[in-house]
């Protein structure tokens, strides 16, 4: 019974902070990065570091930003091109053909 309690909590955590985000700003932010995926990677990361506090990393990088939360803060920051990403590049991964593919010595060919 606790354990259901401690998972209802938590998925109510999740629905607040998703609610807290400007749905405006992930739009915009979308139009910059194009993959949800790496958005919500940057977010979450510079989140993270907002939260953390001391040091350069922890201060926004945009101005007024009262009443808004380190998500918004975060979402701004790449709608104004603060905050900067690489995406790698797409490496074509091949096989090796039955050719140029070593056995182990143990094995028999049949």
């Amino acid at each position: 019974m606790k354990t259901h309690a401690i998972h209802w909590k938590s998925s109510v955590d999740a629905r607040r902070i998703t609610k807290d985000m400007n749905a405006t700003l992930v739009k915009k932010a979308l139009e910059k990065v194009l993959n949800p995926n790496v958005l919500v990677n940057l977010v979450s990361q510079r989140v993270r570091q907002l939260n953390s506090g001391g040091g350069g990393r922890g201060r926004p990088l945009v101005a007024d930003i009262a009443n808004l939360g380190a998500a918004d803060i975060a979402l701004r920051e790449i709608i104004e091109d603060k905050m900067g990403w690489e995406m790698p590049e797409s490496l074509e991964l091949t096989r090796p053909t039955g050719k140029n593919r070593r056995r182990p010595q143990h094995w028999t060919r049949s």
